[in-house]
């Protein structure tokens, strides 16, 4: 390695993009051309980071697999950095298979992290969490191990589980004050301060208090009966019921459990339900098939008693009903608090959960799009929409060039 290549490389490490470009900005020969990739990744030019990234391995002769791979594993990151999931992972899967046979076990951590977090990015929790897990004891350099760490934290928190996400994040802020990465730095500040801001809000009295994740997370684990207003759902301790995919019985369920432990009216239950107010007789007989179903769906948790006026909720064991809602108002609110589960939603499955149109809910996405606020991944029937990651995943990316990274 020469000299230039050497100090490129150095300032690379530290996180200074445009000292290493110094460097090796006029040079076209390969290890050059990776380098310069690298450091236009840093300075957020990801088309061009691609190009030079993709030159740089066209570059290396057959006899330098190695450095291949490891430009592979770079372009890998500047994919996952502009949310591009249309390639196969296959050339991520050589290229980790490439590394490991030269012993390059920095590089190949390196690799097996990016699948993990694209598995994350995508809503495949549960492959990302196991991929995760491969990476537990292996000696993580400190880049590695802050974003580690806030992949970690964002498992934790979609599930929330939000003591083990505030351990990660610290364990997360130790590693990136050792690697000494500004932008590493600032991506785990930001995920900090993420878990502090108001998740939802909890309706009582005909006021309303704010709860931050924690807050959330111990009301849910305090044996009352929630209706959850962001997640659509209802239970007590573990035993819960999705009502995401059932509009009309959320809408149910939700007047009960605001009137609770009084009852609510059959006018005002058709109303929020089939959104009329001028109900006739077959919306009384509709609404009592669907109580009768909600009573089907919830009969673990609690009975759905008729009264004069209406029906009221009964918890079978819990102390209280608590109602949670997003933690501001609006259509977009409620999509957002939909996605929050890190799972993959189409169009037309957020849409019958909300009771709105496909079209009511493509402008609402587009416009939250627009504001970096969801994302998509697939085109066409396989559309599909996520929230965005609790931090934005700093481009860290390793040298595909041969010097030891402390």
């Amino acid at each position: 390695m020469d000299a230039l290549i050497a100090a490129s490389a150095r300032a690379l490490a530290g996180g200074d993009a445009i000292g290493a470009l110094k460097h090796v900005a006029l040079r076209d020969d390969p290890p050059a051309l990776a380098l310069r990739g690298i450091a236009m990744a840093q300075l957020g030019d990801y088309p061009r980071a691609r190009e030079l990234l993709r030159l740089a391995a066209r570059g290396f002769g057959a006899h330098e697999e190695l450095a291949r791979a490891r430009c592979v594993v770079a372009e890998a990151e500047v994919a996952l950095a502009v949310r591009d999931f249309g390639g196969s992972p296959r050339a991520l899967t050589a290229a980790l298979a490439t590394l490991e046979s030269h012993a390059d076990h920095a590089n190949a951590l390196q690799a097996r992290l990016i699948a993990a977090r694209r598995l994350l990015l995508l809503g495949r929790l549960d492959q990302a969490e196991a991929t995760l897990a491969q990476l537990n004891g292996r000696g993580l350099p400190p880049p590695l191990a802050a974003v580690a760490e806030l992949a970690a934290a964002e498992l934790a928190l979609r599930s929330l589980r939000v003591a083990p996400a505030r351990a990660a994040l610290s364990r997360a802020h130790q590693a990136a004050e050792r690697a000494r990465v500004p932008a590493l730095l600032r991506e785990v500040e930001e995920a900090r301060a993420a878990v502090e801001r108001p998740a939802a809000r909890r309706l009582s009295g005909g006021g309303q208090q704010a709860l931050r994740l924690d807050e959330v997370a111990a009301l849910l684990d305090s044996g009352a009966l929630v209706l959850d207003g962001c997640r659509r759902a209802l239970g007590v301790g573990d035993a819960w019921q999705s009502l995401a995919r059932r509009p009309i019985l959320f809408a149910l369920a939700r007047a009960l459990a605001e009137a609770w432990p009084g009852d609510s009216d059959r006018a005002t239950l058709i109303a929020g339900a089939f959104r009329t107010h001028q109900p006739d007789q077959t919306h009384r007989a509709r609404l009592r098939v669907e109580i009768g179903r909600l009573r089907k769906l919830v009969a673990g948790m609690a009975r759905i008693d008729a009264t004069p006026r209406g029906f009221a909720l009964r918890p079978l064991e819990a102390r209280e009903v608590v109602v949670l809602i997003p933690p501001i108002d609006g259509e977009q609110a409620s999509l957002l608090a939909l996605l929050s589960d890190g799972a993959a939603w189409s169009t037309s499955a957020l849409a019958m959960a909300l009771g709105d149109s496909q079209r009511t809910i493509q402008r609402a996405l587009a416009e939250l799009e627009a504001a970096g606020r969801v994302r998509a991944i697939g085109q066409g029937r396989t559309k599909r929409w996520l929230a965005p990651p609790l931090a934005g995943y700093t481009t860290i990316l390793l040298l595909p060039a041969a010097l030891p990274i402390a």
